[in-house]
């Protein structure tokens, strides 16, 4: 049985008009394949048959990846390497189904079939679906990438960042800053920026018990003394009100490892958006076996993703040993690691480094992977001698990564999505 995605069978002319019994047997027949389906007895014709076609070019028998990207077995389905024949199928699919489901044929064809070759022709990248995964690809094509091809490639990535940042900016401005303002403290406030909460509990010790005005006739109406208390707020507590001057240090710090490509184009975009606000400092800083600093290039996530290297080794240590020669104000400072946290560096000087780091005031978020993928394959050993340092490691979604900053700015209980992220 072919696994083909799970909208495939929903976008026919034909769905709405077909008997219930005989729409069972079409969507089994297409979920099937022709091979595995002579049960059903049910012959395709038109658009269903075009469908049909476009699935088992991809998912069909004999279509799994040779070493060389050649599809293995003697039947003639598949897609070869033939660029015209992927250019034409990745227009058929357009066609017939919706541009979630073609953003997942695409990542499986070019899993399944070895086409990355491909995407180096600008045509072909003129007929793909762009998403976060084929911007991945593209960054670690990049170095191979022929000059003809570049400028098609970061229009590619261009759109995708864009609609990022529309989708990402607001949220993150809007939580971002209500941090900020809450996480300064002053002692004089105005009466709108009280924090009431905190000035409550710091004169607890001022509380005291008044007398009613008239205690013997109070006593005799109710059997009691009608005494009440009341907090004398000797030391007002407020919310500090925005200024120019940057409130918080953000340095983030991200494996460009291959299996983190996708946390790299967000925390890419997301670094490009702190670095617009004007209340922080933001540093990016990428790394395999060496270390880059990116923070000049903010301006233009897309810059950004170019000079990162998709691949390679890992040193954790060296990349947080250039992050903490960076910090000047602990108390006021957020790193974020995301990584798998595969180290090939030194394992024990890892974790001093993040023990000194949270002993001076650093704030320290371990993320396993910065993405909609769900839960990531990481090393666990090394994010339960995090979390027992009181670093957590958890993976996070492109919208919880808001609130996430938001509580480090805030010094609060960072906001876990699921228990089993957490060794």
């Amino acid at each position: 049985m072919r696994q083909t995605p799970g909208e495939t069978t929903e976008r026919t002319a034909t769905a709405s008009h077909t008997p219930p019994d005989a729409e069972r047997l079409r969507r089994w027949r297409l979920v099937l394949g022709a091979d595995s389906a002579d049960s059903t007895e049910c012959a395709l014709t038109g658009q269903d048959a075009a469908m049909d076609g476009a699935l088992d070019a991809l998912y069909g028998e004999g279509t799994a990846k040779k070493p060389n990207g050649r599809s293995t077995g003697a039947r003639s389905a598949g897609l070869g390497a033939s660029a015209p024949s992927v250019a034409r199928w990745l227009g058929d699919i357009r066609t017939y189904f919706p541009s979630s489901v073609v953003q997942v044929m695409q990542r499986d064809a070019i899993d399944r079939l070895g086409l990355s070759a491909l995407l180096l022709e600008p045509e072909m990248l003129e007929a793909v679906e762009p998403d976060v995964h084929l911007v991945g690809t593209l960054l670690s094509l990049n170095k191979a990438m022929p000059e003809t091809t570049k400028e098609t490639a970061r229009a590619v990535v261009r759109k995708v960042v864009e609609d990022l940042e529309r989708r990402l900016e607001s949220r993150t401005r809007a939580t971002l800053t209500g941090a900020l303002d809450r996480s300064a403290r002053i002692s004089r406030p105005r009466h709108r920026d009280i924090d009431w909460d905190r000035t409550i509990r710091a004169n607890l010790k001022n509380y005291l018990m008044l007398p009613a005005p008239d205690a013997a006739t109070t006593a005799g109406s109710t059997g009691t003394t009608g005494a009440t208390g009341t907090v004398v707020p000797e030391r007002l507590i407020g919310y500090g009100r925005s200024s120019r001057s940057a409130k918080k240090d953000i340095v983030l710090c991200i494996d460009q490892s291959g299996s983190m490509a996708a946390s790299v184009v967000y925390a890419s975009v997301f670094g490009a958006v702190l670095a617009s606000m004007r209340t922080l400092s933001t540093r990016l800083v990428v790394f395999d076996t060496a270390v880059v600093d990116l923070t000049d290039q903010l301006d233009d996530p897309v810059d950004v993703l170019f000079g990162t290297q998709l691949g390679g080794g890992t040193d954790i240590n060296r990349a947080l040993a250039y992050c903490q020669s960076r910090i000047t104000r602990p108390a006021d400072t957020v790193v974020v690691l995301i990584s798998d946290l595969y180290e090939g560096g030194i394992r024990d000087e890892m974790l001093k480094r993040v023990a000194a780091m949270k002993a001076s005031g650093v704030q320290f978020v371990t993320l396993l992977a910065l993405s909609d993928e769900g839960a990531p394959a990481y090393d666990h050993e090394h994010a339960a001698a995090l979390g027992a340092l009181g670093a957590p490691a958890f993976a996070c979604t492109p919208d919880l990564f808001p609130d996430v900053m938001a509580a480090a700015i805030e010094k609060r209980p960072l906001p876990i999505p699921d228990k089993e992220y957490q060794p």
